[in-house]
């Protein structure tokens, strides 16, 4: 960056903001939107309400007051957020495959047993059983433009059963146990009534093996290419009455569609770690019993690393004539959301929520989306004003400012700079 593009950063966070500080029902809260959003974007270690506080000079009480008790929308800023993403999205080149959505999950630990929606479950962020809570995500992918769009909770069973524990966590009576891919769907749906036009959308196996999930995107119109575990199980031919359905792995061993093919080579860009290499085969299939004459309705799909030797397997709705390659490229899609989780923990403040309120978590939920995609909406000018085919930045030489955060929003390494100094300072 050059040192004039620092010094605009200040002034352009706060004209991105101002849309979202009338969802404050009172001016003098309009401030501390702001000041919560630059924490987020500074370099402090922890991006809680004490230390973002007394970095602005403003009562600690007061910023924690904001959070959890003042008059504001989260669903008014979510709303302006995804009306925002949308027409951000329209005019941007992409890669061939669109705008990509993508739903997705992350466990945060947390310890205690207050914070909402909290217990031993299964926790992505340390890939065991831990305490955690565990928020559902959808982002969205264009070209090297990604953020997130949407954020909820999952409320355990064990919750929805304490009514009582639920009004101490100021968890809303109506918000109840729902599964995973139910949220997504719901998520989907606001996407779609803000504007947001999905050409795909892919998932991991999580949500692959939900029939209800599938049948949800196929209701919606919506072209799908979704992972789904090796005992997925769907008909590899045309199915006779009474006949079972085949596991994935088992027809891809076993079944003459995949045995009379060549793998295909798919060569699958990283922005930082280097291209992998993947062998793939797909055959037409059928999830459900056909009516009479239906063809098959979906297409499996088998990829094999080439060099590490691992295995996947992916589902779609697509044409039969869709390219394998291309229904690979949005299979793996999933890496783009998977990296804005790690940036929003590591850089965005996202894991730093400390309380007991429900609506506080949510609030800090979708600034922390508001700041990201202020970061990618510079990544992606910033990319703008480089010579074509310079994939770093527009000068040579060290980077500052923004670049730290807002070009890893476009790539796979953890950014070695933060947003810090005056620009994004309490004086931005």
């Amino acid at each position: 960056m050059t040192p004039e593009q620092i010094e605009e950063l200040g002034p352009a966070f706060a004209e991105y903001l101002q849309p979202f500080l009338f969802c404050c029902n009172y001016t003098q809260t309009f401030d501390l939107l702001g000041v919560y959003c630059r924490g987020l974007l500074s370099d402090l270690d922890r991006k809680t309400c004490e230390p973002i506080a007394l970095r602005a000079g403003v009562a600690v009480r007061t910023l924690q007051e904001f959070l959890r008790d003042y008059g504001w929308s989260f669903e008014r800023v979510r709303t302006l957020l995804q009306q925002h993403v949308a027409a951000t999205l329209a005019p941007l080149a992409d890669d061939g495959l669109g705008t990509v959505g993508i739903a997705d999950e992350t466990g945060t630990v947390k310890k205690g047993r207050a914070t909402p929606g909290v217990q031993r479950q299964h926790c992505g962020e340390v890939g065991k059983v831990d305490n955690c809570i565990v928020t559902v995500h959808v982002g969205v992918s264009r070209g090297r433009y990604q953020t997130l769009i949407d954020a909820d909770l999952f409320l355990p069973r064990s919750w929805d059963a304490d009514r009582e524990r639920c009004r101490q966590a100021q968890i809303p009576d109506d918000v109840v146990y729902r599964p995973k891919w139910q949220i997504a769907l719901e998520q989907i749906d606001r996407a779609l009534g803000n504007g947001i036009g999905f050409d795909w959308f892919t998932f991991d196996e999580g949500y692959g093996d939900k029939p209800g999930f599938l049948q949800g995107l196929q209701q919606r119109g919506l072209r799908y290419v979704g992972e789904v575990p090796r005992s997925f199980r769907c008909f590899g031919s045309r199915p006779r009455p009474r006949q079972r359905r085949s596991r994935a792995d088992e027809l891809v061993r076993h079944s003459s569609a995949f045995h009379g093919q060549v793998g295909e080579r798919v060569a699958l860009p990283r922005q930082t770690l280097g291209d992998q290499e993947w062998e793939a085969k797909s055959a037409r299939v059928w999830l459900t019993p056909p009516q009479a004459g239906e063809a098959a309705t979906h297409t499996l799909l088998w990829a094999r690393n080439v060099r590490t030797g691992e295995e996947k397997y992916f589902v779609s709705n697509a044409a039969s004539e869709t390219p394998t390659a291309l229904l690979l490229r949005v299979g793996f899609r999933r890496w783009p959301v998977e990296h804005g989780f790690r940036l929003s923990k590591s850089e965005i403040g996202f894991r730093h929520f400390e309380g007991r309120s429900y609506v506080a978590l949510l609030r800090h939920l979708v600034l922390c989306q508001v700041t990201l995609t202020f970061v990618a909406d510079h990544a992606e000018r910033l990319r703008g004003e480089k010579s074509g085919g310079d994939g770093g930045a527009g000068v040579s030489g060290p980077e500052l400012g923004v670049r730290g955060v807002a070009g890893s929003s476009a790539s796979d390494e953890r950014p070695a700079l933060h947003v810090g100094g005056d620009p994004l300072s309490s004086a931005a």
